[in-house]
């Protein structure tokens, strides 16, 4: 079970987050906390969810409205989402230059380009910034 599991009835959920069942329905039809559903239709939270409600609880407090709030919540969501993504495309870069021996190098120049150097050549303008990683001991060419 993770963060995202739907388990939570809304009975559950409204509890942990400290609200009635109400208004997690109506924060549910506005889409400001919108949980996974049963084959039955019933609504079922998870503890990501409840954080959620808990983070509208406070900035309704703090006097934003429901449109503030969505918005807010859509904004953390992309930016959860893209540093999932950044995880993912960092893997895949590491797997990559794993994979190819000798191509550890990587220059990056003006414009921002990447350019991947062969073991031993250098860069061409000193302007550039040169990133790498050692070959551990025995793999060196």
């Amino acid at each position: 079970m993770d963060e995202n599991s739907p388990v939570f009835a809304i009975a559950v959920a409204a509890e942990l987050a400290g609200m009635h069942p109400q208004t997690l329905r109506q924060y549910d039809r506005l889409g400001l906390v919108v949980p996974q559903r049963t084959s039955g239709k019933s609504r079922r939270y998870s503890m990501r969810d409840v954080v959620q409600l808990r983070e509208v609880a406070r900035l309704s407090a703090e006097g934003l409205n429901l449109e503030g709030i969505r918005r807010i919540l859509e904004l953390e969501n992309e930016v959860t989402g893209l540093r999932s993504r950044v995880r993912e495309l960092e893997s895949a870069l590491a797997d990559e230059v794993i994979a190819r021996k000798g191509m550890r190098i990587f220059a990056a120049g003006e414009s921002g380009d990447v350019v991947s150097l062969r073991a031993g050549t250098r860069v061409q303008r000193a302007r550039e910034l040169v990133v790498w990683r050692p070959l551990p001991r025995g793999e060196q060419d």
